[in-house]
């Protein structure tokens, strides 16, 4: 992307379905207002059978798009290039769109993940315990990968739909074991833990949970303030909570619809803090 053409006004915006709590608009429009660009950052509600018609009806003014669930597996088939990480998860969260018309698809979600454990002190880890089988234990996957882990146990409702996760781990050259959430209790201890788990899911679990590992993250953003973390500070151990990822994925969007070096992260930190502690 050249210099010029980050310098026109620009349209960007999340799509989803749910879409009427993200805080995305927040983060990126904040984002805007720090790096002085006059673009604009909207939600949009687009399921993924309306996605097709919405990306071929885009003007030229757009740039990039965040997406949510349902669209971060659909989207890959309407790309015109997905990034390896993308390919390897089946999962993207950022739609580019180029000068021409072509979309570049990516995957913020792991690096997010990645920088926000960095920004917490993890440097360097071997195991880990990810508790969840969904699509974002995927990217906590491969965010081990990324940190040095070679070891992983995965603790899912269900197995049977976990059990993809142990090829995944393969392709990352980490080793997986799926259990179901029964056997936590004879789960040995790791180095990090990442829960997946909604807010409502986790309670009955947190004790249990928050002692598996000194550094727990939690990928729920709202509530901020979560029964695994209480358990956690409890404890005395480390946690990091899902805002902490929604920023840091925010983040590289921006730079990477923007061009910028850098992303203006205390200024979307602020931002962000702020709406939520509204919502």
């Amino acid at each position: 992307m050249s210099a010029d053409s980050a310098a026109l006004a620009r349209r960007c915006g999340v799509l989803g379905s749910p879409i009427g709590h993200s805080l995305s608009p927040v983060l990126h429009r904040a984002a805007y207002r720090a790096l002085g660009l006059d673009w604009e950052y909207d939600a949009h509600e687009v399921t993924a059978e309306e996605l097709p018609e919405f990306l071929a009806g885009l003007a030229p003014a757009w740039r990039g798009l965040s997406l949510t669930m349902p669209l971060k597996r659909t989207a890959i088939g309407l790309c015109d290039r997905v990034e390896s990480l993308g390919r390897t998860l089946g999962s993207i969260n950022t739609v580019l769109i180029a000068d021409d018309g072509a979309r570049w698809g990516y995957n913020t979600d792991v690096p997010g993940l990645v920088k926000a454990l960095r920004a917490a002190g993890v440097r360097q880890i071997d195991s880990a315990v990810i508790v969840g089988g969904g699509a974002t234990a995927s990217s906590a996957l491969a965010a081990v990968g990324q940190l040095g882990g070679h070891r992983a146990t995965v603790l899912a409702r269900s197995v049977g739909r976990a059990a993809r996760l142990v090829d995944l781990g393969a392709t990352l050259d980490v080793s997986v074991a799926v259990r179901g959430l029964d056997a936590l209790t004879q789960v040995r201890p790791a180095d990090l833990v990442v829960s997946t788990l909604p807010a409502a899911g986790q309670r009955a679990l947190a004790v249990e949970v928050a002692a598996l590992a000194p550094v727990v993250f939690d990928v729920v953003y709202h509530p901020p303030d979560t029964a695994l973390l209480a358990a956690v500070e409890q404890r005395g151990g480390r946690a990091v909570g899902g805002f902490e990822l929604l920023l840091h994925q925010a983040a590289r969007q921006v730079e990477l619809m923007t061009g910028v070096a850098a992303a203006p992260v205390d200024a979307m930190r602020s931002a962000g803090l702020a709406a939520l502690s509204h919502q």
